[in-house]
């Protein structure tokens, strides 16, 4: 229980943090926040589990963590940011429509599931159904496997 809410302290201290790279680094600043969802997921996957107990506060912490990321990330990939240590794949910037399309999807995504303030393991699993599917959508087109 403890370790489940020490995660989601982390991952909203994690959010902070990244706004001191966001100047000089916008491929650090994308690999924090793409590491701070992915310290969101994993807390609400060990609650979905069953390898932590259903915190609400905890889980409504990682809804607010994908919603921060749903709304900042898109603003860290200037032209020239595909050189380098990324796995962002060089479509997002020759399809930057249908990208920003994806960013509006898992807004969306975001906001419905960090409105539903879930109360139970059900509630979690249901609000992360569309964050889930708009997430593999985005990583499918988007993202380079290493």
């Amino acid at each position: 229980m403890r370790r489940v809410l020490f995660a989601g302290l982390a991952m909203a201290v994690g959010l902070v943090g990244t706004a001191a790279f966001a100047v000089d680094d916008p491929i650090l600043t994308r690999k924090k926040l793409m590491q701070a969802n992915g310290g969101a997921a994993g807390a609400m996957q060990a609650m979905i589990k069953g390898e932590t107990q259903f915190n609400a506060a905890v889980a409504q912490s990682a809804l607010r963590t994908f919603n921060a990321v749903a709304y900042s990330v898109g603003d860290y990939f200037p032209e020239g940011s595909g050189e380098g240590d990324t796995r962002a794949a060089p479509a997002i910037w020759e399809d930057m429509a249908g990208f920003q399309t994806a960013l509006a999807n898992f807004q969306q995504a975001t906001d419905a599931a960090r409105g539903s303030e879930p109360q139970s393991v059900e509630d979690l699993q249901a609000a992360m159904g569309q964050i889930g599917q708009t997430c593999g959508g985005c990583h499918e087109n988007y993202r380079l496997e290493n």
